[in-house]
């Protein structure tokens, strides 16, 4: 069942940024035209798309309540559950998440809610995953979704995020200009795009959180974190909850 309840990160202050900015994959690239763009993926960037899977795989303890922020169709979702015992997502695409449930089936819990104002107790998970850049996709405050996802879990739990590597740009930008080129996102605005910044001439903007991003995310908070790079494509952060 759906449930409804209503290198460094450069570019605009989160308070600055239009309607069209936050409901981007909501309203033009959520549940068909989302999987889409994954299904156009090079093979550089399929393997980047597997190894953080299995590095947050690597991760579930058993027994764990498991929470994915931003699980969009259930691409990811879908080889993290088996892994918990219990497993949740939620999206601000309901589109997205009615296809997440076809193939997910009744073993996951889907909710449509905003990352930054989870609708859930405190200490309702014991690992709470963003991955795939979630922190710059959702367009959330940082901060606000960092300290969410803490809020939200259990005492000896695990919140992990991820970003880009650096050394992964030349990859990751040839996959966005693919995806321009199906019309799935607009056309790259060359002039503005570098730095760990894609912007597209549509208003579409991704940016990226360096190791040193999340650190001061998690030093402004009074939490411990570690970084980990994996495959030479995503920066890992893990803020262990105490």
């Amino acid at each position: 069942m759906v449930y409804g309840m209503i290198g460094r990160h450069k570019g605009r202050p989160y308070s600055q940024m239009k309607m069209s900015d936050t409901k981007y994959y909501a309203q033009k690239l959520s549940a068909e035209r989302l999987r889409r763009v994954y299904e156009i993926a090079p093979p550089r960037v399929r393997r980047y798309l597997d190894a953080e899977i299995e590095h947050v795989v690597s991760r579930i303890r058993p027994g764990d309540r498991l929470l994915e922020l931003g699980c969009g169709y259930g691409r990811a979702l879908e080889r993290l559950a088996p892994a918990a015992a219990i497993a949740a997502g939620i999206d601000n695409s309901l589109p997205s998440l009615l296809l997440a449930r076809g193939m997910l089936g009744p073993s996951c819990h889907l909710f449509v809610m905003d990352a930054g104002r989870l609708g859930f107790a405190d200490g309702a998970f014991d690992l709470v995953v963003c991955i795939q850049n979630g922190i710059s996709a959702f367009k959330v405050e940082p901060l606000e979704l960092m300290r969410e996802a803490v809020r939200v879990t259990a005492l000896g739990g695990t919140v992990i995020f991820s970003s880009y590597s650096e050394h992964f740009w030349d990859d990751r930008l040839e996959w966005f200009e693919l995806q321009a080129a199906e019309g799935l996102l607009g056309e790259i605005d060359r002039g503005q795009t570098r730095d760990g910044v894609i912007v597209c001439k549509d208003g579409f903007r991704a940016t990226t959180f360096s190791p040193g991003d999340f650190l001061d995310l998690a030093r402004r908070m009074a939490c411990a974190a570690s970084i980990e790079e994996v495959d030479g494509s995503s920066v890992f952060c893990e803020i262990r909850v105490d």
